[in-house]
Parts: C-alpha cells; sequence; structure tokens
C-alpha cells in the first residue's frame, strides 16, 4: 500500500476515510527537522550551509513512516498546499533518504488539496507532482534570515540591554507598530471643539434631528466651534430664528457586499466580532479545515472555484429566493503577492451547510465555521438598494442651516445574512427620518434633546438654567443642545487592527500573522488589556535600541522589501543564497559595530533619543531632569531584569524611580498620611506598586512593606487600605491544636500558615481568592490547612473535580478529563497529565485534541526512560 503523509492525525484519520484500506495514512506531527538552538547550525562562511537534526518527539514518527515504507515502495507527500507545508514534505524526503528508507526505485510524490473532501483528494492523487525547490528554497531563506537575525542579534541585547530578551527579523518591526502608536497616544495634546444639535418635529409628530453645518453665513467645519462660549452664540442663534424646510433630497444607492475570507480579514473580523485573538482564530479553523469543512486557511487569495460560486448561488436561491441572487456571478480579483499563497479564499466545502446543520460542540469552530459560511454565501449575494435623504433647514437671512441625515432599505440583499464588521465607530447617520416636506416650518421638538442625549449615552445630567456643567449647554426651550468634545488619539492596536497595518504594510505572509503577534506578548513585550496590545517598558526599550542602532532592520520599507524578494525566490526568480549573502554582509557589518558599544553609551545614546518623551518640560519651568525627590540628582535612563525606568543619578542616597512612561511631575509616590508617627507612603517600585511605613534612615535601613495584591489598583489607595496591608499577616486566631492560624501575601498569592507545637516549619495552605486574606474565618481555615496536612505535596486528597469530562479513551478507555493544576489547565487520563498549550482553553479541548496531548506526553516519558540505557550501551561499546 502507498505511504501518503500529512501533518496531522485529525487530517490523517479524515482522508484515510476517503481513501480506503489500499493507502497507509501517517502523520508527521508538522515539521519533523529543524535548525539546532545553537550557534553554528547557519555558516554564512559556507554557503550558508545549514545543519538539520530531526526533533526527539518527531524521531518516532519518521520512524514509523521508515517502518511502513518497508512494506511498499511508494511515497505520497501530502502536506498543507503552502511553503511550510512544502518544506515539511522536503525534509521528510530528505530525512527518509539519509535513512536509507528511500531508495533510487522509491516512487516519491507531492500532491496537494485546498480542501480535504472526497472529490478534492481523488483529484489531488490524480495529479502528482514533484517537490516545489523554489517553495523550499523561499523557506530555506527565510528559516535561514531568522536565524542570523535571532542568533546574532538577540545576544547583542542581552549584552546591552539587561532584561531585553531576544529580537526577531518580523517581530521587531510588528513591535515597533505597537510601541511608536504608544508614543504618539502620549505625545498627543486633545484639543476642544463643539458641535450643536436641535430636535424638530413634523405637524404629524415625529421627531428627527438635525445638525448645525452653517452659521453666520459660513459653512462650519467639524471643529470650527472652539469653546463653551461660541456654543452658546451658537444656540442662540439657532434659537432666535425662524426655520423652514429648504430642500429634501432622496437619492438611491447601492452598498455591494464585501469579498471572501482570507487569512488577515478572517483574522480581523473573528477579533472584532467574538474578540478571538489571532492564535485562537487559527487553532479554530485548523481543526474546521482537518475536519473538512472549509477549505484552507492560510491564503492571501480572494477568488473562489467556479463550482463553489455556483453551489454558493443554488444555495442563495434556495434558502432565500431568486430575488437575492445577482444576474451574473460576483467574481472577486486574487489579491495573493506570490504563488505560493495563491490559493482560494476561505469558504465551506459544502454550502448547503451552515453551522446549525454541522451540529459543532466548539463553541470557538461554531461561531468561526458560521462567520465563513456568512461571509461566503453573502459575497454571492444582490446588492442591498438603500434610499439616502438628506433634509437642508435654513433660516430666511442665510446666517444659520441645519442638515438632517438618514437612510431606508429597500431592499436588503446580503444584508439580510452579513454585514462586515467594523474596527471604528462609523461617521455616517443610517437611522431613517420621517417625512417632511420642502417649505414647511422647522418646529422643535417639544421633548428635551438633553434627555433623549442621556437616554442615548448616560453622558449629559440635565440641571435648572440653561448651562449643563462644561460638557453641555441646552437652549430654554430644551430643543437644542451643544455638545462638547475632545479630539481622540488614534486608538492601541488591537489583533485585528495590527494584523491589518501589517497586511498593508506588506509585513509578515499569512502563515505568520498569528505567531507574531503570539511571539511578542509571549516574550513579554506586549501585553493584551481589554483587547488592546499595550507595550511593556522593556519591549518599548528594545525597539528604541533597534531603531538607534539597526535602524534598517526594523524600517517598514526594508522589510516589506525583503518579503518581495522572497516572493522572487519562491517564484523561482531569484537565487535564495545571493539574497542571503547581501543581507549578511551588510547585518554582520552592524553587529560588530554595536558589539564594540559599552552599556553605559548605548544608554546614554538611548537616553537621549527618548528625552522628548522621558523628560517633557514642566508646568513651573524647572529643569525636567533635575529629581523630584532629592531635587539635586539628574535623571537618567536606567535598565533592570524587567526592562526600562527613569532613575535618580544620586543612587542609592537618592531611591526615586518612575517608569518610562509615568509622570514626570511628579515621582509616583504618595503620602497616604501618618500612623504613630510614621509617614505611610505608596511608592512605585520595579516590580509594581506597594506601600510602605515610614523612610530608609541610617537607622531603618529596611523599613517595612507591603506590594499591592492583584487585583488592587494603585488609584484607589488610601492610608485605611495601605494600614491593612502593613498590618499583615493577619492573626486569624488559635487552632484547636494549638498555634496562631495566620494569612498573608505570599510570593505565589494569598495563603494561610499554621505551626503547631510539635511541627518544626508548620505548614502553608493557598487561598484562591486575594479577599480570603481579610475574611477567611477559623473554621474554614481549620478545614483548609487539614487538607493539606492529609497531602502535604497536593496528592491525596479527596479527588479534585474535572473542569470537564471528555468521555472515555477512544482507542485505550478509561477516562479523559480537563483539570485545573497549580501551574494552569491539563489533560488527564490514567497516570498522564499532558498541560495545555498556551492559549487554548478548558472549553476548547476536544477528545481528538486530547488523545494527541496524552500520546506526545506519553511519547516524551517513554523516550527520557529510555535515555539512560541508550548512554550504557554506548559506554560499553566504547570499552570493548
Amino acid at each position: 500500500m502507498p505511504v501518503v503523509v500529512v501533518e496531522s492525525p485529525a487530517k490523517a484519520k479524515t482522508i484515510n476515510k476517503y481513501l480506503g484500506p489500499d493507502y497507509t495514512v501517517l502523520a508527521s506531527y508538522g515539521h519533523v527537522r529543524d535548525l539546532p538552538a545553537k550557534d553554528g547550525s547557519v555558516d554564512p562562511d559556507d554557503q550558508f550551509a545549514m545543519t538539520w537534526e530531526v526533533g526527539t518527539d518527531s524521531r518516532k514518527h519518521v520512524k514509523a513512516i521508515a517502518d511502513a515504507l518497508k512494506d511498499d515502495n511508494a511515497l505520497i507527500l501530502a502536506t498543507d498546499p503552502d511553503r511550510e507545508g512544502e518544506a515539511i514534505s522536503w525534509h521528510l524526503q530528505e530525512a527518509l533518504t539519509k535513512r536509507r528508507s528511500i531508495k533510487k526505485d522509491t516512487a516519491v510524490s507531492r500532491v496537494t488539496f485546498n480542501a480535504i473532501t472526497k472529490d478534492a483528494v481523488a483529484e489531488a492523487m490524480r495529479n502528482p507532482r514533484e517537490v516545489d525547490m523554489p517553495l523550499v528554497e523561499a523557506y530555506l531563506a527565510r528559516r535561514a534570515l531568522d536565524y542570523l537575525v535571532g542568533f546574532n542579534l538577540s545576544p547583542v541585547l542581552w549584552r546591552k540591554l539587561p532584561g531585553a530578551k531576544s529580537a526577531g527579523r518580523v517581530q521587531s518591526v510588528c513591535l515597533r507598530l505597537i510601541v511608536e502608536r504608544e508614543m504618539e497616544i502620549e505625545a498627543f495634546k486633545p484639543v476642544e471643539y463643539w458641535s450643536i444639535k436641535a430636535l424638530f418635529e413634523t405637524p404629524r409628530s415625529q421627531s428627527y434631528e438635525a445638525r448645525l453645518v452653517k452659521l453666520a453665513g459660513n459653512k462650519l467645519d467639524k471643529m470650527d466651534i472652539r469653546n463653551a462660549t461660541q456654543a452658546e452664540l451658537a444656540v442662540q442663534a439657532i434659537t432666535s430664528r425662524a426655520l423652514s424646510i429648504q430642500s429634501v433630497e432622496a437619492k438611491p444607492a447601492n452598498r455591494n457586499p464585501s469579498a471572501p475570507f482570507m487569512t488577515s480579514t478572517l483574522q480581523q473580523e473573528a477579533s472584532r466580532k467574538f474578540g478571538m485573538g489571532a492564535r485562537q482564530t487559527m487553532s479554530a479553523a485548523q481543526r474546521l479545515y482537518e475536519a473538512g469543512y472549509i477549505t484552507y486557511m492560510r491564503t492571501d487569495g480572494i477568488d473562489m472555484a467556479p463550482e463553489a460560486v455556483m453551489a454558493a448561488r443554488d444555495a442563495i436561491k434556495d434558502r432565500y429566493g431568486a430575488e437575492y441572487v445577482p444576474d451574473s456571478p460576483r467574481m472577486y480579483k486574487n489579491k495573493a503577492k506570490n504563488a505560493q499563497e495563491a490559493h482560494e479564499c476561505i469558504r465551506p466545502t459544502d454550502m448547503t451547510r451552515d453551522a446549525k446543520t454541522l451540529k459543532l460542540t466548539d463553541d470557538d469552530q461554531r461561531k468561526l465555521y458560521d462567520l465563513i459560511w456568512k461571509r461566503t454565501i453573502s459575497c454571492q449575494m444582490a446588492a442591498a438598494r438603500l434610499e439616502r435623504t438628506t433634509v437642508e433647514i435654513g433660516s430666511d437671512d442665510g446666517q444659520v442651516g441645519l442638515r438632517a441625515t438618514g437612510q431606508v432599505v429597500l431592499f436588503d440583499g446580503f444584508m439580510r445574512v452579513y454585514e462586515e464588521g467594523r474596527d471604528d465607530v462609523a461617521d455616517e447617520d443610517e437611522r431613517r427620518l420621517p417625512q417632511v416636506m420642502q417649505g414647511e416650518p422647522a418646529v422643535f421638538a417639544k421633548a428635551s434633546l438633553a434627555d433623549q442625549f442621556t437616554k442615548a449615552t448616560g453622558e449629559v445630567q440635565v440641571t435648572e438654567g440653561a448651562k449643563i456643567g462644561k460638557e453641555a449647554i441646552l437652549s430654554e426651550n430644551e430643543a437644542v443642545l451643544a455638545l462638547q468634545h475632545h479630539t481622540q488619539p488614534p486608538p492601541r492596536y488591537t489583533e485585528a487592527t495590527l494584523v491589518k497595518r501589517m497586511e498593508e504594510l506588506g509585513i509578515g505572509r499569512p502563515s505568520t500573522y498569528a505567531s507574531i503577534v503570539t511571539t511578542i506578548q509571549d516574550r513579554e513585550y506586549v501585553r493584551k488589556d481589554k483587547n488592546r496590545l499595550i507595550p511593556e517598558e522593556k519591549g518599548r526599550i528594545v525597539t528604541i535600541f533597534l531603531l538607534n542602532f539597526f535602524r534598517q532592520y526594523v524600517g517598514y520599507e526594508f522589510t516589506a522589501n525583503l518579503e518581495e524578494q522572497l516572493d522572487d525566490v519562491s517564484a523561482g526568480d531569484r537565487d535564495y543564497k545571493d539574497l542571503l549573502g547581501r543581507f549578511w554582509r551588510d547585518f554582520s557589518a552592524a553587529i560588530g559595530e554595536t558589539s564594540e558599544l559599552r552599556i553605559s553609551e548605548v544608554l546614554d545614546k538611548l537616553d537621549k533619543a527618548l528625552a522628548p518623551q522621558l523628560y517633557p518640560p514642566r508646568e513651573d519651568g524647572s529643569d525636567p531632569r533635575i529629581c523630584p525627590k532629592c531635587g539635586t540628582g539628574q535623571l537618567h535612563l536606567k535598565t533592570s531584569r524587567t526592562g526600562g525606568f527613569v532613575g535618580c543619578g544620586n543612587y542609592p542616597e537618592c531611591r526615586y524611580t518612575r517608569p518610562l512612561n509615568g509622570d514626570t511631575d511628579d515621582s509616583g509616590d504618595r503620602v497616604l498620611g501618618e500612623d504613630n508617627g510614621d509617614e505611610i507612603s505608596l511608592k512605585k517600585g520595579r516590580f509594581g506598586p506597594y506601600v510602605q511605613r515610614g523612610e530608609i534612615t541610617e537607622d531603618n535601613k529596611k523599613p517595612q512593606r507591603a506590594s499591592l495584591p492583584r487585583g488592587w489598583s494603585a488609584e484607589d489607595m488610601d492610608l485605611e487600605k495601605a494600614l491593612v496591608l502593613l498590618s499583615l499577616p493577619r492573626e486569624i486566631g488559635q487552632h484547636p491544636d494549638g498555634g496562631l492560624i495566620t494569612a498573608n501575601f505570599g510570593r505565589f498569592g494569598p495563603y494561610l500558615h499554621h505551626k503547631a507545637p510539635d511541627e518544626e516549619k508548620g505548614i502553608y495552605a493557598n487561598l484562591k481568592d486575594p479577599a480570603d486574606v481579610f475574611e477567611i474565618g477559623m473554621n474554614r481555615a481549620v478545614e483548609l490547612l487539614a487538607e493539606k496536612r492529609a497531602n502535604p505535596g497536593g496528592r491525596g486528597r479527596a479527588a479534585a473535580k474535572p473542569l470537564r469530562e471528555l468521555g472515555e479513551h477512544p482507542e485505550s478507555g478509561g477516562p479523559v478529563n480537563v483539570m485545573d493544576g497549580r501551574y494552569g489547565p491539563y489533560v488527564k487520563w490514567e497516570k498522564v497529565n499532558a498541560t495545555l498549550p498556551k492559549g487554548i482553553e478548558p472549553a476548547d479541548v476536544t477528545m481528538e485534541m486530547a488523545v494527541q496531548l496524552i500520546a506526545e506526553k506519553a511519547a516524551k516519558r517513554g523516550t527520557r526512560k529510555k535515555a539512560p540505557a541508550k548512554k550504557k550501551a554506548t559506554k560499553k561499546a566504547a570499552t570493548d
């Protein structure tokens, strides 16, 4: 039987079902070879020769394929239809040839399919080819570039910037985007402006809203009304004049559907609609693809196969009627940048099956499939027909003009199924207007516009008089309202908008977006808060360092040009070793120059580059670099294991520090009050905020301190809360067996402690909720300590309840459960505990995924057991 190799066991299972018993389908479990993580794996002095090794976990998979080839001398490489898939096939062929499992007469072929369906697999088997070497060479070039940058630039970072972890060719450019956006936000100066709205009522008692667009005979731009005085005059100008409807214009308009999904747009839309990160989206899409539900999910293409277009049109006609099918099929232009990514769009393999029909149990898969199905169906539907109406209202003297806009949907078309999400609030007013006639008077409504606005936004409170605080001005008849606004800084990136920006700049490719965004978070250069990406201080310092010493290599244009050159390699139009040679010549020179610099020189240069952000002018005109605490020391940029910070040059006499983005007019320290003659203060340290009793003196070099527990905000701290923290450990009471029970916060979170009279060190029991430190009572404390004493190592207590019960192991039997462990959730089967990969939630785990994790964990354990025996045998052979 011919041996067919794919990447994953899930894919192998599906394809085996289609091919039948005449084929042996095995999984490679991804890449089988990689560059060893050590210097010299890519040798620039030897034509960029690359040393590969088969991974420990991959050896058994390669052996299984080699063993299968003993029974049948035919190998079919059926890995994914992209550059990475081509590379996996090449690695397999090379590794098996090295093992002599592939012989001169072994038939080796490569097949690809864009969807895992019976027809697609059968068609691929009828059209085998050889491994595409230009695609492989593009992979080799990217892998060599990433290695050369990582293994040469990262050591420079370690030496010059303590706390910096590493740098990457594309990741560093992605990080630069986030850091520069944060610096834009910090430098942003808001500008005040006002808008004026009026509420009118038709003779038929229907209300509509209009905005001021003309004042004193002049057209108003968005920010022409700059302050409350001008706003109040504008309100008076409107209310003191008789107004009438000067024109009513209705225009027909069409709205066309969005193109079908490619990788980047799928990630963006999943983020907008569901808050799913790039990695989470691609993980769910991968499982849908392997199950045969969607086409390949890493693509720059938006074109759709003709048969898929016709299937979509048939499905639309059956579900929604012939009027929803356009006269001719919609054709979308392929935006693929190179051949290797020029796959079809991401679409369902069967247009008749929606999410309800599939009955998917996994929440992420169900939501994502529903999104893909709706987008695909809608892209072939008729346009929506709208009527947009504009009503112009003005005074007879031409001094005042207002405009009301709205629209009516005459035919919903594709909007019946799907509308694309938006990253920002739309300015277009899509409300429906009542019927108004040209020439009739525009009468102010009896209802209060402020009341209406308050119900919609919760931002305005009506009070006595004509003015409402500093945020709004209301006319006496309450039908005209002036609202204060301030220009807003550019928003922080979400994963969706970051991917969109990278795509616009030509940085990265579909297969890399998720890993790039994930990597900069894993390295703690960036954190995600409320779905927004915020640079950490170490990420900011690394970016500024690279911009000052390796600017070319974190340049947007340089990186995009390099991507285009790599695309040329994949198309067979450029030699990859020539590309590597030109890159290495300049890059190695830049590395050599920077390696000679002392840390102090690097910090001085960064300090100078960051000066506008670190030391902005102070309101009192004093030197912004003078330490606000001691008044004599100069502030300087410093680094630590956790990143950069600003510190006083008089250290250790003055211990003033603040974060890079801190308030320069304040140390970040705050006196909360006094207690028994001691000053109680809140301070910001390198490891977070803390409270302190007294100051550091010769007699008191280590004043009492307490870090703020997780969930406590520095802004909300007061004297009472600080004294509670400083009073810790809290004494709960005497244990029935003797000894005091206390509660406190430690390195690993909140805990209980009790030392019985006959114990040397006592026992510690973790608490789940920080509030328990202050609230837990004696009964519960004694119970938790008893459980801990019965199981000092955490074993043997009453069996923990599973987070999820997945059922019986399909091959070996026995329950498979998802458990909650000290270091995070894990899958448990018999004595095998397999930690869930980062980013995978317990709710997302399927039995198929669990079985794979268990198999991999069991294989690792087996390898470790055999290792000593192998060494012993080698030693014996050497002795002989």
